[in-house]
């Protein structure tokens, strides 16, 4: 009697798993694109963790030792300076720094540059058109902050239209003309020469917007690194634009005219790459709609 318990508790038991184990499948599968949008949150969040937790523990003692330093050096020089209160310091520093915001300095070797010179102007108003906004220079008067509204407005969606239209213009000759012309004059296989044209146009784009950009930013920069350039051009060509570095700023910047104008031709690429992105997203659903309009075509005919 005891065995026979046992089993009907055992085959009640593996049944009512199997109920749950299909209605948790059920579930599942009837709402699949909500937990996928779930998963997608949590993930998400689980990258900013990530991202705060790295910044953290390893920005966080440069910048207690930078505090440290500040407050050494200014607790020296009021001592050096004892008939200058600290209260009158602070008011000096904090229009010092506010100035400072506004890319305005009060250091000596920094008279000779003005920010809002032509090519300081065409730099900014590339940032401007790039979205990307180091942050270094700013509109001070309300003029030029209203006058900043209405240029983005306009200007931003007239870039994206222009840098569409020069890359359609490139892309027939740099990706098409190319891989056909090889596989037709050599014989090669389309699947392959695609392939080494794609390797080579990644190489040549490397090229192009980060190693040679760093190399000239390392050499004209006096306090650039390589390094610290690469990180400049990444910056800068994702729209980032966290204004930590900016070129052509330094005391006596050589041919610093010139820089400025190359460097805004150098950043035309920010807007046109995520527009890229986004019409290579789109383009696989346009190609699926025009096989289906061709393949209901077809079977029109066939009927008829």
């Amino acid at each position: 009697m005891t065995r026979i318990s046992t089993c009907r508790f055992k085959n009640s038991w593996k049944m009512l798993q199997s109920l749950t184990s299909n209605s948790c499948v059920r579930l599942i599968e009837s709402h699949k694109s909500t937990w996928y949008f779930l998963f997608l949150v949590l993930g998400y969040i689980l990258y900013l963790i990530f991202g705060a937790v790295v910044f953290s523990s390893v920005e966080l003692p440069y910048e207690d030792l930078l505090r440290q330093e500040l407050r050494t050096i200014k607790k020296q020089f009021l001592q050096d300076n004892e008939c200058l209160s600290e209260e009158r310091l602070e008011e000096f520093l904090e229009k010092a720094l506010e100035a400072s915001n506004y890319g305005v300095s009060i250091l000596n070797n920094a008279s000779a540059n003005w920010n809002w010179d032509f090519t300081s102007s065409l730099f900014f108003a590339s940032t401007v058109l790039s979205t990307t906004g180091y942050g270094h220079t700013a509109p001070l008067s309300d003029g030029g902050k209203a006058f900043c509204i209405v240029y983005s407005v306009i200007g931003i969606p007239f870039t994206l239209l222009f840098l569409t239209a020069v890359v359609q213009r490139i892309m027939v000759f740099s990706t098409r003309r190319p891989v056909m012309y090889v596989s037709t004059r050599w014989g090669l296989s389309k699947p392959l020469v695609a392939v080494v044209h794609a390797t080579l146009l990644a190489i040549l784009a490397a090229s192009c917007f980060f190693l040679i950009p760093a190399a000239i930013f390392s050499s004209l920069e006096e306090n650039w690194n390589f390094l610290e350039s690469i990180y400049f051009c990444f910056i800068s060509l994702s729209t980032i634009g966290l204004g930590d570095y900016v070129p052509g700023e330094s005391f006596n910047q050589r041919f610093r005219q010139l820089y400025k104008v190359g460097i805004t031709v150098q950043r035309l690429p920010c807007q046109q790459r995520s527009r890229r992105q986004t019409k290579t997203v789109a383009k696989p659903k346009t190609v699926q709609q025009s096989c289906s309009r061709k393949e209901r075509e077809e079977g029109a005919t066939t009927l008829t």
